[in-house]
């Protein structure tokens, strides 16, 4: 293990650049990787995937990756952004927007309520983007994702609680900007 430098705490930060750095790093942090992982997404297959991933992502960008915290907290927080884009990608916007369009139109399909309905979805998007992001993240993933105020928290390590105020936070707001909606 070559050191470039350590913290206050003497944990050393690797430099991955040889090969040989770089495999010391995976046989050190894969296998507490692969068990974070594991117990976010409960399925062996993506996990082993996600931990692969994050690795050959950070051999591709080994020549102009800058890591100012242990390895160890890096490759854990790049774990934990790894197990939200899979959540995001589980249950994709676009098949929440189709069955919303099929119940909105399944009795009237003129083009005045498809413009009307995309007009909307267009208008709940923009509302959506203005949230602070933390609020925001729960509230695409609770209300366009269908992923449960549990898992929320865990994938985001915050309390069950502060969900509960961010999805909150989010309708409110969301009221509050589309009362001509109403």
């Amino acid at each position: 293990m070559s050191h470039l430098k350590s913290n206050k705490n003497t944990i050393p930060i690797f430099d991955i650049k040889t090969p040989e750095s770089f495999e010391k790093a995976y046989k050190m942090f894969s296998k507490k990787m692969y068990s974070i992982c594991y117990s976010k997404v409960n399925d062996k297959e993506i996990s082993r995937d996600i931990v692969q991933n994050i690795f050959k992502s950070l051999w591709e960008r080994k020549d102009n990756i800058e890591i100012n915290s242990s390895m160890e907290h890096y490759l854990i927080k790049a774990v934990k952004f790894k197990v939200i884009d899979y959540y995001r990608s589980k249950a994709s916007k676009k098949d929440n927007l189709v069955y919303a369009y099929e119940e909105n139109t399944a009795f009237d399909n003129t083009t005045d309520n498809d413009v009307s309905f995309n007009e909307l979805q267009d208008k709940i998007d923009a509302v959506v983007d203005k949230l602070p992001k933390q609020c925001k993240n729960v509230y695409r993933l609770s209300r366009e994702k269908g992923v449960s105020n549990k898992e929320i928290a865990t994938s985001l390590f915050i309390s069950e609680r502060a969900v509960a105020y961010h999805i909150s936070k989010a309708v409110s707001f969301l009221k509050n900007e589309l009362v001509e909606y109403y």
